[in-house]
């Protein structure tokens, strides 16, 4: 039965899917692996609280090595997104301590330490990613913004940033960050145009008509609001 609700979710219909694994975990409340899969649907969800209680059994069982990183993995993206960034560095330093040396947790660890105002000890995590994955754009993306914001080495930015967008040309993430490097160099023709990309690819996200505001007032000689 369990079998249902996993095409389900795989095929993007969440809330069938969490609806079928509800009803199957009415009869077997003590599934572990149930547990998992409901995460997951919660999390595609966005009802993070939900998705907190069943990811939070899986870590505690003696389910596969998989099962449990990736909850972790999840429980540490949950608790950035949310703003809990001490708790996400806790989950994604518990991998690390683990023995699973992967890039996609330092690249997850670098951006919370980042979001923590750890700037040093955030690039160091984000160049370890890169060490073990040089093609891993979420390292790459996060590398760029981080030296743009920071302004330690702007070339290097935009360079790490370009990168991640040949990797995703249509992410609005990538392209933002991208914009905000060519920003900082001074290229504002080209930071206006990868921003008008981002924003048109994330029509609602504030951040990036943010940065694009401020681009397009410096080119019009206005004082940034």
């Amino acid at each position: 039965m369990m079998n249902e609700g996993i095409r389900l979710l795989k095929q993007g219909q969440y809330d069938r899917a969490l609806q079928h694994l509800l009803n199957i975990h009415s009869d077997t409340p003590e599934n572990p692996e149930l547990s998992y899969y409901l995460g997951l649907c919660y999390t595609q969800l966005e009802k993070y609280d939900e998705a907190l209680l069943y990811l939070e059994q899986v870590v505690s069982s003696e389910l596969s090595f998989t099962h449990v990183y990736q909850s972790r993995m999840i429980l540490g993206y949950i608790y950035a997104v949310t703003g809990r960034h001490r708790l996400a560095e806790f989950e994604f330093r518990s991998i690390l301590n683990d023995g699973f040396d992967s890039a996609k947790t330092h690249a997850a660890l670098g951006y919370t330490l980042y979001a923590q105002d750890q700037h040093d000890v955030a690039i160091a995590e984000l160049e370890r990613a890169l060490q073990l994955d040089p093609n891993n754009g979420n390292a790459l993306n996060s590398l760029g913004f981080v030296l743009a914001e920071t302004g330690r080495d702007l070339r290097r930015a935009a360079d790490c940033c370009r990168r991640a967008v040949r990797i995703r040309p249509k992410s609005a993430a990538y392209l933002d960050s991208l914009g905000w490097a060519y920003y900082k160099l001074g290229r504002t023709d080209e930071a206006r145009d990868a921003l008008r990309s981002a924003l048109s690819a994330a029509p609602g996200e504030k951040e990036i008509a943010t940065h694009l505001r401020q681009v397009m007032q410096h080119q019009s000689g206005e004082r940034p609001s």
